[in-house]
């Protein structure tokens, strides 16, 4: 099956970021979520990240208004009767998205693909609420999504060869530069990362160095764009810790224990920069 037009639950940061990837590649995007004023917050930020572009000089007036006019917004989930794949990007809480799913399978059409956005919760265990496990599968983008290449499509245990060949297309056909995985915690980049940014406290814990000369080291030692510690920051502690407690409890290896200092730093309420505190002071 070619995609031809998609649905996407959820109006906020990656569902408004995945509408304006959509859009911009030439597809009819239907955002739903639960409140008028959530579509709406929705879609002008869709319109202040395209007026940023449009001062690079990156994309015309036209365009703007091109993309914007294949944004349909709603808050019924009948208005994506007839998307082809309907990506859902809520919380990161599993019980909500089952709710989602079983009221999406209501509404969505017995051909279509469902595909989750969440970047730590299993598609196995999401795939078996729903009648046709072998049409759903992960998409997991990364933030912020118009402007970051790639996509994870993560195959849970019932995930068809035909629904993953369609989703892989649709990933291109955005512009992306897809990876395939396996279903695992963290998938691939966040199993890979969020151990690095704990191991990073470990060794601020140990006083090896500052965290201004620790996240200058991994900047110029492994190229990185950005420290492990300001990465933190910008993530935030908690959900830090929260990831590296899923991989303890999921994988009950040590060498995923959470640093003790990041603990502690979450108990104090030092969040990083949506509480103006973190490693660093905002």
């Amino acid at each position: 099956m070619t995609i031809q037009s998609v649905g996407i639950i959820g109006a906020g940061t990656m569902g408004n970021g995945i509408a304006q990837a959509c859009a911009v590649a030439g597809l009819p995007v239907t955002m739903v979520d639960i409140s008028d004023a959530a579509v709406q917050k929705g879609l002008a930020a869709v319109a202040g990240s395209l007026d940023r572009l449009i001062k690079k000089d990156k994309i015309t007036a036209a365009d703007k208004a091109a993309t914007l006019a294949r944004i349909t917004v709603a808050t019924d989930y009948a208005a994506l009767a007839q998307a082809d794949i309907v990506i859902e990007a809520a919380t990161e809480n599993f019980d909500l998205k089952v709710k989602i799913l079983k009221q999406l399978e209501a509404a969505a059409k017995p051909e279509a693909i469902l595909a989750s956005n969440t970047s730590s919760i299993s598609i196995t265990k999401l795939a078996a609420v729903v009648a046709r496990p072998e049409q759903f599968i992960g998409m997991h983008f990364f933030n912020p999504v118009p402007l970051m290449a790639l996509v994870e499509i993560i195959r849970g245990l019932q995930t068809s060869d035909a629904t993953h060949a369609d989703v892989d297309a649709l990933a291109r056909q955005l512009g992306k530069s897809p990876i395939t995985v396996k279903n695992a915690p963290g998938f691939v980049v966040n199993r890979i990362l969020v151990p690095m940014i704990n191991e990073a406290f470990f060794v601020l814990a140990e006083n090896l160095a500052t965290p201004e000369e620790i996240d200058e080291g991994m900047k110029l030692g492994c190229n990185h764009p950005i420290g492990p510690l300001a990465l933190a920051d910008m993530i935030g502690l908690d959900v830090c810790l929260s990831v590296m407690n899923v991989y303890y409890e999921e994988f009950a290896d040590s060498k995923y224990r959470p640093c003790p200092l990041l603990k502690e730093m979450v108990a104090a309420g030092y969040l990083g920069r949506k509480t103006g505190r973190g490693v660093y002071t905002y």
